[in-house]
């Protein structure tokens, strides 16, 4: 994500920015002294755990307070999902308390920065010593606002397609590859299901788990997109188009929408499944067939990077923010970024871990978790405005997506609404600042 796309926000003034979209964030932006056991100095770390991480990020820690017995940390559960954890946030920006260390998904990491409830994060970088040029660039500059970042990168993914192997030889289809467009999906998507009882050849997360993030990819395929930068496309031909297919192909039987689709695809209820590589390690536990991952369909971009990274507060004390980042640091090092991404399947965050020799062994002795990282650069683009940086976006654009695939609603007329509810949030919230 290029630092240009923010470059528009900079002509907002912090302080009239941060009073106009207090909203945005779902509370005030003062801060308490916060962070620490009952002042005890120990650092928080809010996480909702993504990928069922919790394991592996208490092993993260426990290695850390025993590196660091004099700056100890502890894990807080922050949510089940990352706007729960932002909700928690919010909470403590109007009452005190604050963390040391956060969450932060592609969702609302943005709103934090612009309001000013997250701090910028490079004079830190330098302050505790950290190479922020072995971060990923494209993942670094995802939480690019204004010149400066306000994020790092943790636990970041892009959008797969995984397909059950044994189903795709008996089908007749490629195990190398994944359909190459959406039209040759809908191409494949019967053989798929005379090979497999009948069963849906892709299912997908419902709204209320990010159909929104999984249909960007599609949307934009079909020449559509949420937004231009600022101005929402939902009615647009392209967004209407692809919209329109998603609901074609959920009435055919093609792809399902679930609630817990990966429970689906792992019991063999689904023979393919689009959702985050985040979901690899998971599957690999769970799923009693062999799998193989590919690149969502094109034309190149069909898919968009996502997850999230790791903020630290702006209203606690300077030494913290210092503590709290030679923590993020130490989160996101060379091996802990290996060790964190091949337990869950996200992808590593830094450029030396692709140089390790142990890391490519295990890359070459797993393709699957290689997908994600060549998709990276081959497939994917940032993601519209409208989802991540209007507040509510996501779960907006989500609910209109259940509406069309779920309740079958007229295409053009829930788009239409998206369009004019989307614009009512940009010229609320945006618009002022500009």
């Amino acid at each position: 994500m290029a630092l240009t796309r923010r470059s528009l926000l900079g002509m907002a003034g912090a302080g009239s920015a941060a009073l106009a979209l207090g909203a945005c964030a779902g509370g005030s932006t003062s801060a308490g002294g916060g962070g620490g056991e009952e002042g005890d100095g120990t650092l928080q770390f809010w996480s909702n755990h993504p990928g069922s991480s919790k394991d592996i990020e208490q092993a993260i820690i426990d290695a850390w307070n025993e590196e660091n017995p004099d700056t100890p940390a502890k894990l807080i559960d922050g949510g089940a999902s990352y706007e729960e954890l932002g909700q928690k946030f919010n909470a403590a920006l109007a009452g005190g308390g604050l963390p040391d260390l956060i969450v932060a998904s592609d969702v609302t990491w943005f709103n934090f920065a612009f309001t000013g409830a997250t701090t910028a994060l490079d004079d830190l970088w330098e302050e505790a010593g950290v190479d922020s040029d072995d971060l990923v660039d494209t993942l670094r500059e995802d939480y690019a606002y204004d010149g400066k970042h306000y994020g790092m990168p943790f636990s970041r993914s892009t959008t797969l397609m995984y397909f059950n192997t044994e189903v795709m030889k008996s089908a007749g289809l490629p195990t190398d590859r994944g359909p190459e467009t959406w039209d040759e999906f809908a191409q494949w998507a019967p053989k798929i299901m005379d090979a497999n009882d009948g069963k849906p050849a892709v299912v997908v997360p419902d709204g209320s788990d990010y159909l929104d993030w999984y249909f960007q990819g599609m949307i934009w395929t079909f020449d559509g997109a949420y937004s231009e930068e600022w101005t929402p496309t939902f009615t647009e031909q392209g967004s209407i188009d692809a919209a329109t297919f998603l609901q074609e192909q959920v009435a055919a039987g093609h792809i399902k929408i679930e609630k817990d689709a990966t429970n689906s695809f792992a019991i063999n209820n689904a023979s393919g499944l689009l959702q985050s590589t985040g979901s690899l390690g998971g599957l690999n536990d769970s799923a009693e067939f062999d799998f193989h991952t590919t690149y969502l369909p094109g034309p190149t971009p069909g898919a968009c990077t996502g997850g999230a990274g790791v903020a630290i507060p702006d209203g606690i004390s300077d030494e913290r923010k210092v503590t709290a980042m030679k923590f993020a640091d130490f989160l996101t090092s060379t091996k802990n970024t290996i060790t964190f991404s091949q337990a869950t399947g996200y992808m590593p965050v830094r450029k030396s871990a692709m140089e390790d020799e142990e890391e490519k062994t295990y890359l070459e002795e797993n393709p699957n978790a290689m997908t994600a990282i060549r998709q990276l650069s081959e497939n994917t683009a940032p993601q519209d405005y409208a989802r991540v940086f209007v507040s509510g976006g996501g779960q907006r654009i989500g609910a209109g997506l259940d509406r069309i695939a779920i309740a079958g609603e007229d295409v053009s007329a829930v788009m239409e609404d998206l369009q004019k509810e989307t614009q009512e949030v940009i010229d609320r919230d945006i618009t002022p600042n500009l």
